[in-house]
């Protein structure tokens, strides 16, 4: 019901900026809220930011203060500005939507976009 394509993964310097989108069809109405999540090699995905429909953002404790994840309600896209990159935030970035309807919970992910950070 929802699809979503990220993309702006690129190969960047340390201390460098990326910004990551990601594009949201389908049942977009019906979306609770929209987060970045990253997985390193070998781990299990972990959350890096998210963001609610009313707003409210959360972010790990890793990113707070270079990372800002942001929505464009008119293009139906959610961002994820990373500034101040470090090598240890080489990872696959994944978007998902969580959609909350009638006591039903589900979540839609990306296919992932890789941002590498390195000299």
């Amino acid at each position: 019901q929802v699809q979503l394509v990220e993309s702006g993964g690129d190969l960047v310097q340390p201390g460098g900026s990326l910004r990551l989108s990601c594009a949201a069809s389908g049942s977009i109405f019906s979306i609770n809220a929209m987060g970045w999540y990253r997985q390193f090699p070998g781990k299990q995905r972990e959350l890096v930011a998210t963001i609610t429909r009313g707003g409210i953002t959360t972010y790990a404790d890793s990113v707070k203060g270079r990372f800002t994840i942001s929505r464009d309600n008119a293009k139906n896209t959610v961002y994820l500005q990373m500034n101040s990159l470090k090598f240890e935030d080489t990872a696959v970035y994944y978007c998902q939507a969580r959609l909350a309807a009638q006591f039903i919970v589900r979540d839609y992910w990306g296919q992932g976009t890789q941002v590498t950070v390195s000299s």
